[in-house]
């Protein structure tokens, strides 16, 4: 009942910036949050950040300070903004959306490389 497409990953240098977003369609009023994930090779599927439908929001530490999630209600699109990148962030990240019972919706996942 709802669709997520994403868009904005690539090849970016080490201290560069980038934005991903990410679409929802569907049956959004079911959606309590949405968030990004990622997943590195060999390490295991991480939150990255996450806002609520009332606008809070939640970073894992490595990203505090560098990353911003937000979230344009008039075109269901929700972003993250990613600065000062490091080849630790390249990673595969993922858009979720979650609804308020039962599993949620997830993105097709959007590579992001961080290198010189």
């Amino acid at each position: 009942q709802v669709q997520l497409v994403e868009s904005g990953g690539g090849l970016v240098q080490p201290g560069g910036s980038l934005r991903l977003s990410c679409a929802a369609s569907g049956s959004i009023s079911i959606i309590y949050a949405l968030a990004w994930y990622r997943q590195a090779p060999g390490k295991q599927r991480e939150l990255v950040a996450s806002i609520t439908t009332i606008g809070t929001t939640n970073y894992a530490d490595s990203v505090k300070g560098r990353f911003t999630i937000s979230r344009d209600n008039a075109k269901d699109t929700v972003y993250l903004q990613m600065n000062s990148l490091k080849p630790e962030d390249t990673a595969v990240y993922y858009c979720n959306a979650q609804k308020y019972y039962g599993a949620g919706y997830w993105g097709q996942g959007t590579q992001v490389t961080v290198s010189s």
